[in-house]
Order: C-alpha cells, then sequence, then structure tokens
C-alpha cells in the first residue's frame, strides 16, 4: 500500500480510563511554551548531562516524569504530547527542537519510552483499526491499540493474534518496538508476523516499510527501540482461535531439553509452552503445555477473553505470601504452584492470551517493587547458564518468585536480534527495594548475570533496567553498527532517542 495513500478507519476503539488519564496532564504540559531553561535543559540532555533526574535548577520548569510500571527510574522531560494521527505526529517532530522519544503501555523499565530533558510522544490515543481482512488472515492497527483491544475485534470471528505477549495490556506499536515473544511453540519473535509498518521518520516524513519496500528500515524498526521512526500504524498475520488443553509435567532439569524437543517442538498440536523453575534450587521444571483440544472436548472455563475489569485479590495475597512469609518459597514449591496448575483445563486461546497483569501489581510499589530481566542462551548451552544463574540468585539472596522458561528459532527479520539462533529464554521475575542502596545492588548482580550470559554464547533482553555497561552490550549485539548506520541514513542528527540509545547507541 503506497505510504501517502489514506487508510480508512473501519473501526475506532474509544480510549479507556487509564489512556483518558494519562492525556489530561499531557495536553497541560504540551501547552507551555519553551523558554530559555528549558531550551537550556534540552540542549545539556543532547550533550549528556542530563541523567534521570535533572539538576536541581532546573526543577522550577516543572518537567514532566514519564514513568514505567517498576515505579523505577522515572524520566523528566520537557514535554508531553498525545497524538491520534500520523499526521500530528509529523507536526510534533518538526515543531519539536530536540529528542523525541515514543511510549506505549510503559512497560518497559529504564527509561526506553524516554529522553531527559525531551518530547514524549504518548500513543495510547492512536488506538484505531484500520482494516481487517478475515478472510487473508491480517489486520491494520494503529500502533498505540492494546491487545485486549484488537482481541475484542478479533474473538467474535474466530481469529487470534498470531505471536503476542503473556499478558494483554500491551500496545502493538510497543511490541513491534522491542520485538516482543510470547510462549507460542515455533513462532519466535513477533517481527516474524509483521508485514508491513507505517513509520515517521525524524524529518517528518510519512513511509511504508515492509519486508519488499524500504525493507532494511523495517528490519531496523522491528526491535529498533524508537531508534531509526515513530511506528504509527502495524500490519500482522493472524491466527485461528482454537480449543487448546493443558498438560503438566514436573521433569529433572537435565532432562528438559530433550523434553521440550521431543514433545513439544516436534508436535504438531502443541500450541503455547513454558515451563517454571522455583526458588531456591531451581532445579525442578514444572513443564505447562497447551494443545489443540478436539472440537467435541467440553470447555473448561467458558469465557472466550479474560473480562476486563477484574479484581485480583487472591493473586496479589499470592504473591506477597511467596516474597515476603518466612518459607515463602516453600510454600510456593509445594503447595500453591501445584494447586494453581492441578487438574484439567480446556478453554479458548484467546482467553489464555488475554490475561491482565493488573493479577500482578502489587498493592504499592513505593518500597518494593517487581521486575523482569530475560536472558537468552542456545539450547547447547542453556542447562550449564541455569545451574550459574541460579548461584548468582542464591548468593546475592535475590527474591525471585520463579524463572519462566520459553524457546525461539532464530530471528530471520530484526536487524538487531536477541535470537541470532535458536534459544532458550529464561524470564526471571523478582522482587526488589526501590532504595538507592537496593538499586546499586541489583545493577551488581545483573551485571555478573549478564557475564554469564555471554560467557554462554547467548545476549540479554533490553526492555528492562540499564545495568549492563557500554562493553557488555556492545559484545553482546555487534549487528548494533548496521543499525547505527541504518539510523545514520534517516536521522543523522539523533532526533530520535530515549535513555536506552542514550546509554548503548
Amino acid at each position: 500500500m503506497p505510504a501517502n495513500t489514506p487508510h480508512r478507519r473501519v473501526s475506532a476503539v474509544s480510549a479507556g480510563p487509564a489512556t483518558a488519564a494519562a492525556a489530561a496532564p499531557a495536553a497541560t504540559a504540551a501547552a507551555r511554551p519553551l523558554n530559555r531553561r528549558t531550551l537550556l535543559a534540552l540542549a545539556l540532555a543532547e550533550a549528556g548531562g542530563l541523567t534521570l533526574l535533572p539538576p536541581t535548577c532546573l526543577a522550577a520548569e516543572a518537567l514532566v516524569p514519564v514513568g514505567n510500571v517498576t515505579g523505577l527510574f522515572s524520566v523528566m522531560v520537557a514535554r508531553v504530547q498525545v497524538p491520534r494521527s500520523a499526521h500530528q505526529v509529523a507536526r510534533a517532530l518538526a515543531d519539536w527542537p530536540g529528542t523525541v522519544a515514543v511510549g506505549g503501555g510503559r512497560y518497559s523499565m529504564g527509561g526506553q519510552v524516554a529522553a531527559a530533558g525531551g518530547l514524549h510522544l504518548d500513543m495510547r490515543a492512536m488506538n484505531a483499526l484500520v482494516w481487517l481482512r478475515p478472510d487473508q488472515r491480517s489486520v491494520r492497527v494503529q500502533a498505540g491499540m492494546r491487545w485486549r483491544e484488537l482481541q475484542d475485534h478479533l474473538d467474535p470471528l474466530g481469529l487470534a493474534v498470531k505471536t503476542m505477549q503473556s499478558f494483554s495490556n500491551f500496545t502493538v506499536g510497543g511490541s513491534v518496538s522491542v520485538n516482543v515473544h510470547g510462549r507460542y511453540v515455533g513462532h519466535g519473535p513477533i517481527g516474524h508476523s509483521v508485514r508491513a509498518l507505517q513509520l515517521v521518520l525524524a524529518d517528518g516524513q510519512v513511509v511504508e516499510a515492509s519486508p519488499g519496500e524500504r525493507a532494511e528500515l523495517f528490519r531496523a524498526a522491528i526491535g529498533g527501540y524508537g531508534a531509526v521512526g515513530v511506528i504509527t500504524e502495524v500490519e500482522l498475520d493472524l491466527a485461528e482461535n482454537r480449543r487448546i488443553t493443558r498438560e503438566v509435567r514436573t521433569l529433572a532439569l537435565a532432562d528438559y531439553a530433550g523434553f521440550f524437543a521431543r514433545e513439544v517442538l516436534a508436535d504438531p498440536d502443541a500450541v503455547l509452552h513454558n515451563a517454571d523453575l522455583l526458588p531456591p534450587d531451581f532445579e525442578q521444571p514444572v513443564a505447562i503445555t497447551w494443545r489443540r483440544a478436539p472440537a467435541d472436548m467440553p470447555l473448561t472455563e467458558a469465557a472466550r477473553l479474560v473480562p476486563v475489569g477484574q479484581a485480583y485479590g487472591l493473586e496479589r495475597q499470592v504473591v506477597r505470601a511467596v516474597t515476603e512469609w518466612p518459607g515463602g518459597a516453600t510454600l510456593h514449591r509445594q503447595v500453591l504452584h501445584p494447586l494453581l496448575t492441578r487438574g484439567p483445563a480446556v478453554k479458548w486461546l484467546n482467553h489464555e492470551a488475554s490475561r491482565d497483569v493488573a493479577q500482578l501489581e502489587p498493592a504499592s510499589r513505593e518500597h518494593s517493587t517487581y521486575v523482569l530481566q530475560e536472558y537468552f542462551v542456545p539450547p547447547a548451552q542453556w542447562l550449564p547458564f541455569v545451574r550459574a544463574m541460579a548461584g548468582v540468585l542464591r548468593r546475592h539472596r535475590v527474591r525471585a518468585l520463579n524463572i519462566s522458561i520459553r524457546h525461539s528459532p532464530a530471528d530471520r527479520v530484526s536487524l538487531l536480534p536477541w535470537a541470532p539462533q535458536a534459544v532458550f529464554s529464561l524470564v526471571l521475575y523478582y522482587k526488589q527495594r526501590t532504595d538507592a542502596a537496593a538499586i546499586e545492588a541489583v545493577a551488581r548482580w545483573t551485571r555478573e548475570l549478564v557475564d554469564q550470559v555471554l560467557a554462554h554464547g547467548g545476549r540479554w533482553y533490553l526492555p528492562y533496567q540499564l545495568h549492563a555497561t557500554r562493553a557488555q552490550f556492545e559484545r553482546a549485539y555487534p549487528e548494533v553498527a548496521a543499525l547505527r548506520r541504518v539510523k545514520r541514513s534517516v536521522d543523522p542528527a539523533g532526533r530520535l532517542g530515549n535513555e536506552l540509545w542514550r546509554r548503548y547507541l
């Protein structure tokens, strides 16, 4: 489709309460004129002179905090705007003299959606359905649409998202920008299911990118964290919604890789899979596989989608008990986890894919918070890496809830791949305090884990806290040279950026 062809909006999804609340302060921030002190802040930010917490002399400017789900590492920006079209994005880029960063659901955890002293584009109001073609199993949406909003359109037609995260709160554009993956067997990162992108470049040009048109720009945008353009529309492959049934197996750690290859990856009926490793020893994977169920198999869950706005008090209490009660890890391993996975389960794929992160949200994140990290290792190295990882976690007394194991084939699309070859991924979910000493302690053991994954031929995922050094990043992602080259060609002044790229690019 030509880049300048207007797309007819066949349906618009109204912004939810969270979007509306975010838009109100944004409008106020956008109305402020630039004065000399704000311009000074922008200049310092461009030169790297602003950290995530700007100098006290700039506080009078009432810079706007852009936070994330953890409550850690808010970035102070000069202005927030809430565009509703690619034209408004282009205009914002034309009118702003400094760095521009893009954000959606704000689930990245280290400043990936904002630049200190810069302009933040909050994309969540760009959530319209552009078109939906059930016969072609394809859809095109504005980048700020959340997966749960898309599922509302797809489910009545018997369709499902082909690849997404395990939870449905994330925006489509943000998911593409970080090149997410989920539990889908054999799918790999989301880039494998993206057909085309609409991008707004740093000069305000609106362009179309796909595997056949501006292919290198397309590859740079998928997993490029906003470095080369603002993703404003995404065209995706879809899949069939189907009944799935759960199988749970507890294995010895040394047996897991062989089990996965034989009984999951080689099984055409396997749809979703992950395995949980529980503290403190992380030695017995509990493998959970969802397989295609016969059409006449009775459902144990009648709802087709997880209802929006549910209360999750019990689930939150479980997380609190596991991380704070004496013997919480034993309680989790011996009682709670078996209870949660016991018995038959038959449901629709869309129900399992529409889970809400609210079930993980604690009552408060003021003094402690829950955080993710993720590491990727080739199958031949996964067992020694898991044991090395467990050693680091035990030595530093990390309050881990679990390590979730997934698998991905090699990434065929992204210019900056986290899976240059087939990998097992290990998603660490843990609790940490929010004080400065705790943050520094996490930084130390994180760098140890990064050293371990590098020693085992792997990489780590970039949407999380930015504790790794520049040298570690360069060693893990040598393809960044190609990303830098594409960025120079479309953004020679370096106007598109964020705290991730300020640190590493």
